[in-house]
């Protein structure tokens, strides 16, 4: 295993993450003993950086985590995240809060969930555009000082936001998607990032799967799987954003090495500050996954992946209009 610093924070993690949020929802039925297996199995192969939080389940998959790492918590960077809502009579509702009170009281239930004195990696799930940033970095600072937290991070927040942040107490990373579909970030986030000092954790590296080239039609999603209702996976968008693959497919094939791996060395080549955390709930998929630190893109592989799949590219939204609104775009 390789390790990647982010940004200026002092913080050092595997260069490849394990997202664990699939292991308890959204993408079909699981099985928690073969997830306990598979973050097992991830550590084994070096990887030290687990990503949870308390939406996912919810709170199912913090405590699922917890049951993981018991006896091996001193060799992991754990990051979990608050600050997303749900609604308990209609879960598919989401609302915001960064309240300072609300952030205390988020981080000690997921603290008590996770079986730990401590969180590695704090992040603000969501901006709350309702509570001020900088009372919201403010409590975090606070935790930060009783040493519940070591490090504050957000997630999906704009430049703006960043920079009224990194003023209030410095913020060691940034988690936002970013995949070869999703490259929204290269314009104004990573530049800001990396003026500001911020690590960059890429959320969603494989395109939801999509980029792997295992799925071929709706079908193939589990009922309740929430790509289903995902635009990029609706109608005609779903054909043209499979043909994007089939590109891809056919120059792993080429670098001898899966569609996912070329996928996730392309991620990993944009920047030494990027730390790429695909998620899964099997074994086999995160042996698989660690093989792309293996894969070496030449320039003009490079050149010839960004001719195939330019910036804007995929076809469709990244999420349904109601997600997407909790995006911070400032």
């Amino acid at each position: 295993m390789t390790f990647r610093q982010l940004g200026r924070s002092g913080l050092t993690v595997s260069a490849l993450g394990l997202g664990c949020m699939g292991m308890s929802e959204f993408y079909g039925p699981g099985d928690e003993n073969e997830s306990v297996r598979t973050i097992d199995r991830a550590i084994d192969l070096g990887i030290n950086f687990l990503d949870t939080a308390d939406v996912y389940g919810p709170f199912k998959n913090e405590e699922l985590v917890g049951r993981a790492i018991r006896g091996r918590r001193d060799q992991l960077i754990i990051a979990t995240k608050f600050g997303i809502v749900r609604d308990p009579l209609k879960p598919q509702l989401r609302g915001v809060n960064g309240r300072p009170e609300y952030v205390r009281q988020s981080c000690e239930a997921s603290l008590k969930r996770l079986g730990t004195d401590y969180i590695d990696l704090y992040y603000q799930h969501r901006v709350d555009p309702a509570t001020p940033i900088e009372e919201t970095v403010g409590a975090m600072a606070g935790l930060l000082q009783e040493g519940k937290i070591r490090h504050i991070g957000l997630s999906e927040a704009g430049a703006r936001t960043l920079r009224r942040a990194a003023r209030v107490h410095p913020i060691a990373a940034l988690q936002s998607e970013f995949s070869l579909w999703t490259r929204d970030p290269e314009e104004r986030i990573l530049p800001t990032c990396r003026e500001l000092g911020i690590g960059f954790v890429a959320y969603s590296p494989l395109g939801r799967g999509f980029l792997t080239g295992q799925i071929k039609r709706i079908e193939d999603f589990a009922e309740g799987d929430f790509r289903r209702l995902s635009p990029r996976f609706e109608g005609e968008n779903f054909q043209k954003n499979l043909d994007l693959v089939k590109k891809v497919q056919e120059m792993a094939r080429r670098k001898n090495c899966q569609p996912s791996q070329l996928a996730l060395a392309w991620v990993l080549a944009q920047g030494e500050d990027i730390v790429p955390i695909p998620g899964t709930k099997r074994i086999k998929y995160v042996e698989e996954n660690v093989g792309a630190l293996d894969v070496k893109l030449t320039a003009e592989d490079l050149l010839e992946i960004e001719k195939a799949f330019p910036r804007g590219a995929a076809s469709g939204e990244r999420y349904t209009e109601q997600m997407m609104q909790l995006i911070d775009a400032a």
